[in-house]
This record gives C-alpha cells, structure tokens and sequence, in this order.
C-alpha cells in the first residue's frame, strides 16, 4: 500500500476484504452452484474471516475514530461468529436469526457512507431477508436466489476494498444537474 494511506483506510481495506470473503463462502454455499460445496463448509470462514477478523477490525477502525466501520464490522463480526458457533435448531429459529441480522444490515445501508458500501449492506440486506423468508417457508428456491445476492454483496465489498488499494474508481460518475439529452433543430 502507498505510504499516503491513512490507518483508518487500511482498517477499512481490510473489514471490507473479511466482509467480502465471508459473503463470497456464505453465498455460493447457499447456490449449489459448486457440486459438493454447502453453506456448512463456510461456516470456518465465517467464525474466524467474518467473526473474529471482522470484529477486530471494528474495533481497530473505533480506535481511528471511524465509528461508522466500527459499528459495522464490529456489528457484522459479531453476528457472524455468532452464526457460525450457534446451532439454530429449527428453520423458524433460523429464519428468526437471519431477520434480525438483515435488519443489522437494513440499518447499515441506511446509515449513509460511500456508495460501494452501502451497495454490498443492500445487497447483503436482501440476500438475509429471502434467506428467512425461505427458512420460514421451507424454499431452497429462495435460499439459491438469497445465496447469489450475497456473492453479489460479497463481490461488491471484495471489489470495494481492493480499489481503494488499487486506487481504481470507487464511486459512480454523477450527471450535472440540468446536463440531460437536448433537442436539436
């Protein structure tokens, strides 16, 4: 990384980089879509990358001073872990969790911050709020779909980080106002 790159940014980087790897292993272990791959085989990734890495990270971007990462990561990590350590029990229970973990990131899209994260946070919103809906209804259909939303999140938060290393774009060009398509003759 540069040596103009705050430390607030390298915790940032780094939250984003856990968040996309967890979302990435969550998501496509939900879409079957590798033969043999289950959301069950995310679930190491998700205790250490997405809890225990993530949890840190918000409390190291606290200590900079950035309490929007920090209650995101520290939030997300701990949700995390929590779901990789918990046995649910029942699909209503489970669907339960997801609930109130979709609302986590309800509240972090919300929350305002640049636009890649508040992408990955909707993303990531809908993909918790068909997976419940799929719990408490019992649809793999459902949860396939919810799965490819967080690889969606997941690809947005990976991409998120790796451009502030990459100094690629991070923000979607604006039209000026009153800039549109004009009429000729």
């Amino acid at each position: 990384m540069d040596n103009d790159v705050s430390a607030g940014a390298t915790t940032t980087v780094v939250g984003r980089l856990a968040l996309g790897i967890t979302l990435l292993a969550f998501g496509l272990g939900h879409t079957d879509v590798i033969d043999g791959v289950t959301a069950a085989d995310a679930v190491s990734i998700a205790q250490y990358v997405g809890g225990i890495a993530l949890f840190v990270a918000g409390l190291m971007a606290f200590r900079d001073r950035d309490t929007a990462n920090g209650t995101a990561f520290a939030a997300l990590g701990a949700l995390w872990f929590t779901w990789a350590v918990s046995d649910a029990g029942s699909a209503n229970a489970a669907g339960l969790f997801l609930t109130l973990f979709a609302l986590v990131a309800l509240s972090l899209t919300l929350a305002g911050g640049d636009q890649l994260g508040q992408g990955a946070y909707g993303l990531f919103f809908v993909a918790l709020v068909l997976m419940a809906i799929a719990q408490f209804a019992g649809n793999d259909g459902l949860t396939k779909v919810g799965g490819w939303f967080a690889v969606a999140a997941g690809a947005v938060a990976w991409y998120a980080a790796t451009a502030a290393m990459a100094h690629w774009p991070t923000v979607l060009p604006r039209r000026a106002a009153g800039r549109g398509v004009t009429a000729t003759g």
